[in-house]
């Protein structure tokens, strides 16, 4: 039984319909498995050696903003150093009492701040002494037995 030609076009027309379809089938089955994922083992390491850089320079900057303000600390309090050759004994004497004044200060901030801690420390030995009889030891009383027999015949 020949086909007539219509018929055999719309045979070659699902055929090639069918042709289409399984091949974008594959085409998307192949992106599928060309696809690994996002985060691959070399993503992985790049990612990895950016971090650890990254912490390193931020450990860096935070090292030296530290010894920055050590610096600045240890400037304050000792001062501007007092670099006079010229063998003048008014400005020697006048350095050597801004130190005086200087460490008198400091001595004085020095009693003032042993003064508050000693202070502190009797109050915290006073309020663990208060928390320690406040968790004093009660005694318990001591229960009698009583049978069941006697409180029946009570009753």
């Amino acid at each position: 039984m020949p086909m007539s030609e219509e018929e055999k076009k719309r045979f070659d027309d699902k055929e090639r319909k069918k042709a289409e379809v399984r091949k974008r089938l594959e085409d998307e089955a192949k992106a599928k498995k060309g696809k690994k994922g996002f985060m691959t083992p070399e993503r992985k390491k790049k990612l990895k050696m950016m971090i650890r850089k990254m912490a390193a320079e931020e450990l860096k900057r935070e090292q030296e903003r530290k010894a920055e303000a050590r610096r600045k600390i240890i400037r304050d309090r000792t001062g501007n150093p007092k670099h006079d050759d010229s063998g003048n004994e008014a400005t020697f004497m006048k350095a050597c009492k801004d130190y005086h004044d200087r460490i008198r200060k400091i001595q004085e901030s020095k009693y003032d701040l042993e003064f508050e801690v000693k202070q502190k420390e009797k109050l915290i030995i006073e309020l663990n002494g208060q928390v320690k009889d406040l968790r004093g030891k009660f005694i318990k009383p001591t229960l009698k037995k009583v049978s069941k027999y006697e409180q029946k015949l009570e009753k």
